[in-house]
């Protein structure tokens, strides 16, 4: 299992003017090979190289830094041509796809830079890093902690960005999955705006504080955006991003829970498949900002990556009529869940989680069928 690492760097003040030069430079003459490659025809990598190559050299770039410039810009036509051909960037005549198509790919003075083991080397127990520059190689660079996980389990590259004025190096790590076992039972997960999640074994994370920790941050954005002064600008800059971490937060500690829970009564999860709800629903105005940024896909995200740690099996069900199903006799039905079947009445959240939990026992049943090899 992949899971991404970011360690923070913590450079001194020549170390970082050293950083943001490296970048800079880079970035530009990645511009310059997508002007190149666009000329040409976006031509293989091995072909690219022979036309950007010397001159990456000449402007200071060492062999590796230059080999991943190039690579950076081939990879970047690579994905642009396979969302067009996915229909990712609109209708097939649609301006947006023709604009992409008929320029060449640029990119922004920070954007990140893959590093190799040659251009790049932790020391763990000092807790540094010795990366290359422009400037030359830079040792003891200082990281935060937290590299446990990098020791013993990182592969291949790590990239280097800056984000709001700090550095970090976003790494990936293949960490062994545990062996799952075979659960007992099924804990259903229903996900929503009003209850965050809720479980079929009664736990419940509402969302009201983050629905108001949300208006508000909306509100401040809006107050500050509308004063148009340097201070507020740089408050607006100071607080970016602060709303997506605090949610971030949010599902880490719901998903730790749920995962929690399973583990401890050796269950297993249900979740629904929600995949394109955002495409499916039609909702007023006020009930689109809502929608847009519930961050449903995170912390089913999150929910997968910890399950798999732990070994928890995990089944993704069909979430239609979920909360107008009875949970006990299957009547369905709509409004505020009261069954005219049997009489039951339940919290809508409640009775779709158990719902779910019976259909996700449904589906592993089934796939544990298919894996038994056939008798002779």
């Amino acid at each position: 299992m992949k899971i991404v690492t970011q360690v923070k760097l913590m450079p001194e003040a020549d170390q970082a003017a050293a950083l943001s030069a490296t970048l800079r430079t880079v970035n530009d003459l990645a511009c310059w090979v997508s002007e190149v490659a666009f000329a040409h025809g976006v031509p293989r990598e091995y072909e690219l190289r022979k036309h950007t190559y010397p001159r990456l050299k000449a402007e200071g770039l060492g062999a590796q830094p230059a080999q991943h410039v190039i690579k950076k810009v081939r990879d970047a036509y690579t994905t642009l041509h396979a969302n067009i051909r996915a229909g990712n960037l609109g209708k097939p005549k649609s301006k947006r796809r023709i604009k992409a198509a008929s320029k060449p790919i640029t990119f922004r003075p920070e954007a990140a830079q893959p590093y190799d083991d040659r251009c790049l080397s932790w020391q763990y127990d000092a807790q540094t890093v010795s990366i290359w520059t422009t400037a030359g190689r830079l040792k003891s660079v200082r990281s935060a902690d937290g590299l446990k996980t990098l020791r013993e389990y990182r592969k291949g590259e790590a990239d280097l960005i800056k984000r709001d004025g700090v550095f970090y190096l976003i790494a990936t790590c293949e960490v062994p999955e545990a062996e799952t076992y075979e659960p007992d039972d099924f804990i259903g997960v229903d996900l929503g705006i009003v209850n965050i999640a809720t479980t079929s074994t009664g736990y419940q994370a509402a969302g009201r504080g983050l629905g108001r920790y949300r208006k508000r941050q909306l509100a401040l954005r809006a107050k500050l955006q509308k004063e148009r002064t340097k201070s507020a600008k740089r408050r607006l800059k100071e607080r970016s991003r602060r709303e997506q971490r605090h949610v971030k937060s949010t599902n880490h500690i719901i998903a730790k829970t749920i995962v929690t829970e399973a583990e401890r009564t050796s269950a297993g999860i249900s979740l629904e498949e929600l995949k394109g709800i955002r495409q499916r629903v039609r909702l007023r105005k006020p009930q689109r900002v809502a929608l847009h940024s519930w961050a449903f896909a995170q912390l089913a995200a999150f929910i997968v990556y910890k399950a798999k740690r732990a070994g928890v099996p995990l089944v993704f069900v069909d979430p239609a009529y979920t909360s107008q199903t009875c949970a006990e006799c299957g009547h369905v039905d709509q409004g505020p869940f009261i069954c005219r079947g049997c009489g039951v009445v339940a919290h809508a959240d409640r009775n779709a989680s158990h719902n779910i939990a019976t259909r996700g026992e449904t589906v592993w049943n089934a796939g544990r069928e298919s894996r038994v090899p056939a008798t002779p």
